[in-house]
């Protein structure tokens, strides 16, 4: 995510006799960035040789993984104290003996010490005492027992402010049904400065709201001669964050999570050059964690071909990810499903009897043959009213949209 690419060479704040609150909310936020704040909190015990001989060669792994851990938490510490100072915690074995030292030494004990920067936090970023929360560059990031949840809240709220819509009349869905923008449009021409702020803003929100991707990206393709009909659809999106401001993703723990996606398109729905969209949505576990609704770049001349060019990005995607996965110990073994809702899409993938159909296709597409022969993907059909990449392709009615938005793992926060 943003908040760890930022912290990862972090100035450490240096610990000030007069400031040790802000100091202590400082490095919280900077271990939290880390991942290193458990650490802090509950603790880490050295084992004993003997316990240690015991140990599987997976819990000598973890116990690897939380000794780097622990020695990267104690180095940042250490980091921002003066002399004096580090002399009289430079003895401490762990992490958290190091920052109790530290609470005695200022706060008198550590529950005191604890129970203020805990007030001093939630009154910093609005946090709830229910998790451990992290907030950076807008994203909220609230660790739970059950697995982690992000959202955008304060940064929606900032977004309505600015743009003079928190008082907006909320709507269920980010893009009309039924409606069609083109460069012509209705109306007026509005300030390209402003309309461009409105959707950078908007296009920022979708890290954590995929639900908004379909109509952000539709308001993006007009940013240079943006009218009133533009501005309106822009605005409308506005109107259905404020009715949607608690909603985020909310990742579960899961070791053994599979890639999955489901991959889409419409045909023709440009209404300027009647390019289709692709949409496509990868899943590990029950949430959706990367996902896309994009023009195409050619001219599709059936519904089939639309569905195959989408097939096509999403492999790319797909192949992509299972690289990720493979440097971040978590390999796919099994070939990873791509759920298509165009039987004759698949068809033209796994059958070259077809190739008289799909000669005029550019040869750059049909790569995905490749890949499905070496079952490096599976495509599987299902029923379109499973297909969840639809909300990333065209307006959806409020009863669609809403069943597809839980599909993808959004959640009140």
């Amino acid at each position: 995510m943003a908040t760890t690419n930022n912290l990862v060479n972090p100035q450490v704040p240096k610990l000030l006799k007069d400031n040790y609150e802000s100091w202590s909310i400082q490095m919280r936020a900077l271990f939290g960035s880390q991942e290193l704040w458990e650490l802090i909190i509950d603790g880490f015990t050295e084992p004993t040789p003997e316990v240690e001989a015991t140990y599987t060669a997976e819990e000598k792994k973890a116990l690897r993984e939380q000794r780097k851990k622990d020695s990267k938490a104690r180095f940042l510490l250490y980091q921002g104290l003066d002399e004096s100072t580090f002399e009289r915690v430079a003895e401490a074995t762990t992490s958290k003996e190091a920052w109790e030292i530290l609470a005695t030494i200022y706060k008198g004990s550590s529950t005191e010490m604890l129970a203020e920067f805990k007030a001093a936090m939630f009154n910093e970023f609005e946090m709830t005492d229910n998790g451990l929360m992290s907030y950076f560059l807008g994203i909220e990031v609230k660790q739970q027992q059950e697995g982690i949840f992000i959202s955008q809240k304060k940064y929606m709220k900032e977004i309505l402010e600015k743009f003079k819509m928190n008082e907006c009349n909320p709507v269920n869905t980010p893009v009309a049904i039924g409606m069609k923008l083109s460069r012509e449009g209705d109306g007026r021409f509005v300030d390209s400065t402003l309309f461009k702020s409105l959707v950078g803003s908007l296009r920022y929100l979708t890290i954590t709201r995929p639900d908004i991707t379909y109509g952000v990206g539709l308001v993006s393709r007009y940013m240079e001669t943006p009218n009133e009909s533009h501005w309106l659809a822009a605005k409308r999106i506005l109107r259905y964050i404020k009715g949607t401001l608690s909603l985020g993703l909310f990742y579960a723990y899961d070791e053994n999570a599979q890639l999955v996606c489901y991959s889409d398109s419409d045909w023709g729905g440009d209404q300027d050059e009647r390019k289709s969209t692709t949409g496509y949505v990868f899943y590990l576990g029950s949430t959706a964690f990367s996902w896309t609704s994009k023009k195409q770049g050619v001219v599709a001349l059936s519904s089939c071909e639309a569905e195959y060019v989408a097939a096509a990005s999403t492999v790319c995607e797909a192949i992509w990810l299972r690289n990720i996965l493979k440097e971040l110990d978590h390999p796919q073994e099994d070939s990873t499903v791509i759920f298509v809702d165009n039987k004759s899409s698949i068809h033209l993938a796994k059958n070259p009897v077809h190739h008289g159909r799909s000669k005029h296709i550019d040869t750059r597409f049909h790569f995905l043959r490749d890949h499905v022969k070496q079952k490096t993907v599976e495509l599987k059909h299902c029923h379109t009213t499973e297909q969840v990449a639809d909300i990333y392709t065209k307006p959806l009615s409020g009863e669609t949209f809403m069943r597809l938005r839980d599909m993808l793992g959004i959640k009140t926060f």
